[in-house]
């Protein structure tokens, strides 16, 4: 199928490695030009190169913390005109519903709410007045359903969720079209922390509790970035202009729920 993206720009933020780096690649592939995102700028140069090297399109990178003011602005300035934004940022770290305090929040809002509103807030009005656009908001299977350990991303992501409810139906007239791409577990290094933080908990091996996961999974194994990929660069598509406000989870069955 030919998506139809050739030749757009897109911002994709994140992008050095795992699920970032995976829609990276698939849009590069479709001929989508690329500014690149990351704090680390050696993963972020590296990515960015081999990209280039393999899909022939134009990357510019941007070493920068998104989830900060500073870190957006210049972000923001080596964008130019944008078509396609895909948000993304790690997730604040596990634990108890005890252990967190009024900054954790803050700081999780910041990173996983705020900032993707705020790069929507800048980069759609310009998609609307140009008549296309796409959104794509990295978030998580735990707006479906909570994750105990993972309460600061559950909360986060879910107030993501409830704003982009709203503001994707106000823009869609306009041609741009915003979803949220809810991601389980994948073979990230979010996963191989997470899968450490079990293995301490229960005094067992990676590996094991690896297993333990894998075997929760209707599919049985972890998702991988490449095909996590893909399915963004079908939302990113001419052809989803029709698919507005959704939650499109990829959790290999994960989530145990009818709709």
């Amino acid at each position: 199928m030919q998506l139809g993206i050739s030749g757009k720009r897109a911002l994709v933020c994140a992008s050095s490695k795992g699920l970032g780096r995976g829609c990276a690649e698939a849009l590069a592939a479709e001929g989508v030009n690329l500014v690149m995102n990351a704090r680390g700028s050696e993963a972020l140069e590296d990515a960015a190169d081999q990209i280039r090297k393999a899909h022939q399109v134009e990357v510019v990178t941007v070493a920068a913390d998104i989830t900060t003011e500073e870190g957006r602005a210049r972000v923001l300035a080596a964008c130019g005109t944008v078509d396609i934004l895909v948000t993304n940022a790690g997730g604040p770290p596990p634990g108890n519903w005890t252990d967190w305090e009024r900054d954790d929040f803050i700081a999780a809002l910041d990173a996983n709410m705020l900032t993707p509103i705020a790069l929507m807030k800048a980069l759609v009005p310009g998609m609307m007045e140009r008549g296309w656009g796409r959104v794509v908001n990295i978030t998580s299977q735990s707006v479906k359903a909570p994750i105990p350990v993972l309460g600061l991303s559950n909360s986060a992501r879910a107030g993501l969720t409830g704003y982009v409810a709203g503001m994707s139906r106000q823009v869609a007239g306009k041609g741009v079209s915003i979803n949220n791409l809810l991601p389980g577990i994948h073979d990230t290094d979010r996963a191989k922390s997470l899968d450490g933080g079990v293995a301490k908990a229960k005094s067992i091996t990676v590996a094991e509790a690896r297993s333990e996961r894998e075997a929760s999974i209707p599919a049985q194994r972890y998702g991988t970035a490449e095909e996590f990929g893909a399915a963004c660069a079908f939302l990113c598509s001419q052809h989803a202009g029709f698919i507005i406000g959704q939650n499109v989870l990829m959790d290999g069955g994960a989530t145990n729920s009818t709709i």
